[in-house]
Order: structure tokens, then sequence, then C-alpha cells
């Protein structure tokens, strides 16, 4: 796929997925979202990517919807069969690699929901930051009644998706929506250096099985992810990168990952 409303770089194992409709504040289009599906599938499989950071051109991470057309934005949509919620027909929960949303500014709407998909979020202070749809006259989207109460519990939730309030940055922490929030012009700097280091340092499949159960260990109950943890002990215990992570640390020297996620992917345990 051409890419016109994102751009994707790949680098030092990290997959740089930029929303790039700046002088739109990267508003969110269709295309934006089947861009974005492609790109992420791309980094799912392509085991050159071992971390993602998912930012935004210019001033905002993407200031929600394009409302360019006013009345049209929200028309209905029952005559087309392809429509969905979900915004991103790959959600970036389902990357088999760890996720890093670097919000460097505005997030509102679909712009934070989305951000809500990523395993770890940094916020620029200066940003604004909402749920808004309920004021738009529709309703939150892209998984978030199903992320955001993981991250948040109910109640928060709750006041952030009902009443699409706002909120600056130094409200986002004590939501506990943020991992990090810091000046906007450190906070892609803090995911790429982050990312990078998740990339060198931490096995891509032990990241791979690990991020799978930790998003549906709140369907599980303990026993349940005892028994799959157990079962996907089984996978990694003696395999080559659970010999080479002890010895590279023994020897104080970078790992050699020798197993991959499109190859040594296990059957998932039920």
């Amino acid at each position: 796929m051409e890419y016109r409303d994102i751009e994707l770089q790949i680098a030092e194992g990290v997959a740089t997925v930029t929303l790039n409709r700046p002088e739109q504040l990267n508003t969110f289009t269709g295309r934006m979202g089947e861009e974005l599906e492609h790109a992420y599938r791309r980094c799912d499989e392509d085991d050159l990517v071992r971390a993602v950071v998912l930012t935004g051109a210019g001033r905002a991470f993407c200031a929600g919807a394009d409302m360019s057309e006013a009345a049209a934005t929200f028309e209905s949509q029952e005559a087309n069969a392809d429509f969905s919620a979900a915004a991103v027909g790959f959600p970036a929960f389902r990357i088999r690699k760890l996720v890093i949303a670097a919000v460097n500014g505005h997030a509102i709407g679909v712009g934070l929901t989305l951000a809500l998909q990523a395993d770890l979020r940094l916020f620029a202070r200066e940003g604004k930051y909402g749920v808004v749809q309920v004021r738009r006259g529709v309703m939150p989207d892209a998984y978030s009644h199903w992320t955001l109460p993981r991250l948040v519990g109910l109640a928060r939730a709750a006041e952030i998706l009902l009443t699409g309030h706002t909120f600056r940055g130094d409200e986002i922490l004590p939501l506990g929506i943020a991992s990090r929030v810091l000046p906007a012009n450190e906070v892609l700097a803090a995911a790429l250096e982050l990312a990078r280091d998740t990339a060198v340092n931490a096995a891509p499949l032990s990241v791979a099985i690990s991020k799978r159960l930790l998003w549906e260990s709140l369907e599980l109950g303990p026993d349940d992810v005892e028994r799959k943890e157990t079962a996907l002990h089984h996978v990694l215990m003696g395999a080559p990168d659970a010999i080479e992570g002890p010895v590279a640390f023994m020897q104080k020297r970078a790992p050699e990952w020798k197993q991959r996620v499109s190859r040594d992917w296990p059957d998932w345990p039920e």
C-alpha cells in the first residue's frame, strides 16, 4: 500500500508509525484507518520489527475525526456492510510486539481511543485529551469500552466516556491512562529509547506471548491464567532464547535472540 495519511519507518528494530496530516492536526480519515491496518499487520508479521512507536506529525497526535464535511461526518452507515466502529481493522493490541503510543500533543476522540490500544502511553504535558464522542452525537469507538475499563476501572472509564470531558496532561497521569507525562518535545525521544531498549534486550517471542496473555488475562480466572502460563512456559523453557538470555546476562553482552514470532508462534492454549 502507498501511504498518504501515515508514514512508516523501520530502524534498529523499531517501527515508527506517524499519523501524517499535520496541517489538519492529524485528524482521522477512513484512508488513515486502512493505512494503519496495513502498517500494523506488517509490523506484526515482520521479524525485523521488535517494537512499535505510534506518534503524530507536528503539534498534535490526532485531534479526532475529520469533520471537514460537518453534517456528513457521522452519516448513516447502515447500507455499508464493511462499516466497523473499530476504526482500524487490526488494532494495536493484536500486534505481537510492544506498542508505545508517543502522544506528542492533542488526542481527542478517536485520537485518544487509538492510543488506548497501545501497551504503553507517553503523553505530552501541554496536550488536551478526551473521548468526546458523546458531545458529537455519537459514542466512543475503537474498542474503548474494552480497553479503557481495563486501564482505569469502571468508575473512571464512565467519567471519561460518558461525560466527554477533556483533560490536560497533568490530569491524565492520576486517571491511570498515561505511563508517563513529559514535555511535548521529549515524548517521542523517550518512547523511542524505551522501544530500542526492548528491541535489543527483550526476547521477541517472550514479549509476544506475554503480551497476548496479558491482554486476555482480565477475562480469565487465576486458575486459567496459571494453566496458560504453565503451558506457555513449556513452549519457552529449554528453547534457544531461554538458553541465550541467561548466558548473555552472565557474559555481560547483548543477547542474540534466535527465535522468531513468525516462525515459532505456538498453538495457543485454550
